[in-house]
């Protein structure tokens, strides 16, 4: 049983919050919809987590990444599982990473695009998902280009089918799930971002950080996180090297 201050920090409720992002097709961090539920790879390492801590716990769904970090100071959630970029680590504390994150580019049906460097291009419409790591990270990476943003990847997702962009940027495993959806678009070969997916929580809470970052380890090595990808149909993801910091 862990000790009361990590319970204090991290489990203030008594109930494990884990905040999750829903979009249509599973990653390393998101979950879909699973009848009244939620089923992922973050759901599966909080329950798993929770069980740990010996709570209950309960899923607290976001539209995406970006919701979830900007709610951290609201005292709505306790633990996440996000993509890592330096603009998030001002909203979060990190510990240590799980997954090994590539985001590339969905292209639409008759995009002439072969890598990324294509979508560089003035006219080129390019869509993600609001204040996440990945989006931010396409910005940058294709400066000439046209950016929209998106509440969340459904959203994002009809834009592509309409014609208002030619290309979506989201991690690979996310990308694959969507371009079974998609008959006639791709996931470009290449990356415009190479990253982590790692636990979180709210800033300023030591005690906690260093309880999950050794949970983290643990799922780890006892292939928890693994069987997690695997049961989610993620068998290219990648796992973090053990001692993987953020």
């Amino acid at each position: 049983m862990p000790d009361a201050a990590v319970l204090r920090q991290l489990v203030p409720t008594g109930t494990l919050r884990i905040a999750v992002a829903v979009a249509p097709s599973p990653s390393a961090q998101f979950a879909i919809k699973d009848g009244d539920g939620f089923k992922g790879v973050a759901v599966i390492l909080g329950e798993a987590l929770a069980k740990r801590l010996g709570v209950p716990f309960t899923i607290v769904p976001h539209a995406a990444s970006g919701e979830i970090q900007n709610s951290a100071a609201e005292n709505k959630w306790d633990v996440a599982f996000l993509p890592v970029d330096a603009e998030r680590k001002k909203f979060v504390d990190f510990g240590n990473a799980y997954h090994l994150l590539q985001s590339t580019f969905l292209v639409a049906p008759g995009s002439t695009m072969q890598s990324v460097k294509d979508a560089d291009a003035p006219g080129i419409g390019i869509g993600g998902v609001a204040n996440t790591a990945t989006f931010r990270a396409a910005v940058k990476s294709t400066p000439r280009a046209t950016h929209i943003e998106f509440k969340g990847v459904d959203m994002a997702t009809a834009a592509l089918n309409e014609g208002r962009i030619e290309a979506i940027a989201l991690s690979r495993e996310a990308l694959g799930g969507l371009a079974a959806k998609i008959p006639g678009s791709r996931v470009l070969p290449d990356a415009f971002l190479n990253s982590t997916t790692s636990v979180c929580i709210p800033k300023g809470k030591p005690v906690a950080l260093a309880y999950v970052t050794q949970f983290i380890e643990e799922a780890k090595a006892s292939g928890l996180v693994r069987k997690a990808f695997d049961e989610m149909g993620l068998t290219s993801s990648v796992v973090a090297p053990a001692g993987m910091a953020s």
